[in-house]
């Protein structure tokens, strides 16, 4: 059965079929051939319990928050004052493609939007003063897969309502892991630019002056992260009022600054809802299929041939994460999310291991997915934003900060504290 649903599952996504469709589709197959009973006539009954979870409701405001930000113009004076702080660095913009998508990534939640929001602002800039293509769009796709780290983050949203993980302890959980992985970006990309100085472009100066007054254009995307993060962690809000929340300070803020109109929130409100609905659209499919494979007995089936091949618990987690890198070469980073934790996670938490600390790891191998060819999603939200170029600029500008990401997954194994320092400090 297993066999038979990776071949269909394969095919549906060859052919170009929608994510959702392909999971619905295989889950009504393997019902149709493999199920004694019709658990189609259950449908219904599975996507109202997918869907119907307060939980949820953080996910479009946090992407709201995001879209509020990018379209007001509040991202790109968060770019520029960066710049004028890191660009004296070897790597010069490298360095402020990387903060500016840190500190984005504390707001939005969002991989795809962050990645989108710095290559708008940055790839103009890169092409004016002649950077080499290849480490400049690669340090934009690498720096958005930050989105999903760092706190607030809609995967870990998702992680947590799928493992009924605490939310709160997740994002205390990412932000040490999202912040130290900003550092390896920005060591790594310093000490490439030491080695082949063409790659990181010309240096840029700047007075004082003109760093110190371009703080003030950091002050929303710290105001908000502290109404958000802190509200959280200082137990005054669930994650989703703690979205509300962060939803009316960007407006207050932009209409503070004078960049809010009824044509921007129109906007806005429109990608929040194209955004919000493919979302959905996966969670809810990959719920109807995960119900069919554990009525059909492929999750116990799957539980019991680990535990009882003899794997020791690094051994089977050694196992789990070369699973998670090849699965993500050809599948989208959610719906790999969807598709496995029901399955795995289980496994992994019943072997000892935290469920909070492996929801880092795992976030860490989805953002190793997201800039992995031939389905790495930032990739392609990079190379659509520029104008021309090859694609292969992209695909082989990202590969070192893959090996970035590799080395913080062997920390974060040699040293869980480093994901539940704060978990453990804050109860």
């Amino acid at each position: 059965m297993i066999l038979t649903a990776l071949l269909v599952l394969l095919v549906l996504l060859v052919l170009s079929i929608p994510v959702a469709a392909t999971l619905i589709v295989l889950g009504l197959f393997l019902d149709e051939l493999f199920s004694p009973f019709p658990l189609a006539r259950a449908m219904g009954d599975v996507i109202w319990s997918a869907s119907d979870s307060f939980l949820l409701i953080a996910i479009p405001l946090f992407i709201l928050l995001g879209e509020i930000l990018v379209r007001t113009g509040i991202a790109k004076g968060t770019y520029r004052a960066l710049e004028s702080w890191l660009s004296w660095l070897p790597g010069g913009l490298l360095h402020a493609n990387i903060g500016t998508a840190t500190l984005f990534s504390a707001t939005s939640g969002s991989s795809v939007a962050t990645a989108a929001t710095i290559g708008t602002v940055a790839l103009p800039q890169g092409k004016e003063m002649n950077y080499d293509p290849r480490l400049f769009t690669g340090s934009i796709a690498a720096g958005g897969t930050l989105g999903i780290m760092i706190p607030p983050s809609i995967n870990l949203i998702v992680y947590g309502f799928l493992t009924e993980t605490s939310i709160p302890q997740l994002f205390a959980a990412g932000l040490v892991p999202g912040l130290l992985l900003a550092l390896l970006f920005m060591a790594g990309t310093a000490l490439i630019c030491m080695w082949r100085p063409s790659l990181g472009g010309p240096s840029s100066s700047h007075s004082w002056s003109e760093r110190i007054s371009g703080l003030r254009h950091l002050l929303p995307v710290l105001i908000l992260f502290g109404v958000v993060v802190g509200s959280i962690y200082a137990g005054l809000a669930t994650p989703t009022e703690a979205a509300s929340l962060g939803v009316i300070g960007a407006m207050l803020i932009a209409a503070f600054m004078r960049k809010l109109s009824l044509s921007i929130i129109v906007e806005a409100l429109d990608g929040t809802m194209r955004t919000t609905g493919m979302i959905m659209l996966i969670i809810i499919a990959s719920y109807f299929l995960n119900f069919v494979l554990a009525s059909t007995g492929v999750t116990r089936e799957l539980t019991v041939f680990l535990e009882s091949a003899g794997l020791g618990p690094y051994a089977t987690l050694m196992l789990v994460i070369a699973l998670y890198i090849v699965l993500g070469f050809f599948i989208e980073t959610l719906s790999l999310m969807v598709i496995t934790i029901p399955i795995v996670a289980p496994i992994i938490i019943g072997m000892g291991f935290d469920p909070v600390w492996f929801g880092i790891l795992l976030i860490l191998l989805i953002e190793m997915a997201l800039i992995t060819p031939p389905v790495g999603l930032n990739l392609y939200v990079v190379q659509g934003v520029r104008e021309g170029g090859s694609f292969n600029d992209v695909m082989v500008g990202a590969m070192p900060y893959v090996g970035f990401m590799f080395l913080m997954a062997i920390l974060l194994i040699l040293f869980p504290s480093l994901a539940m320092f704060l978990p453990n400090m804050l109860g």
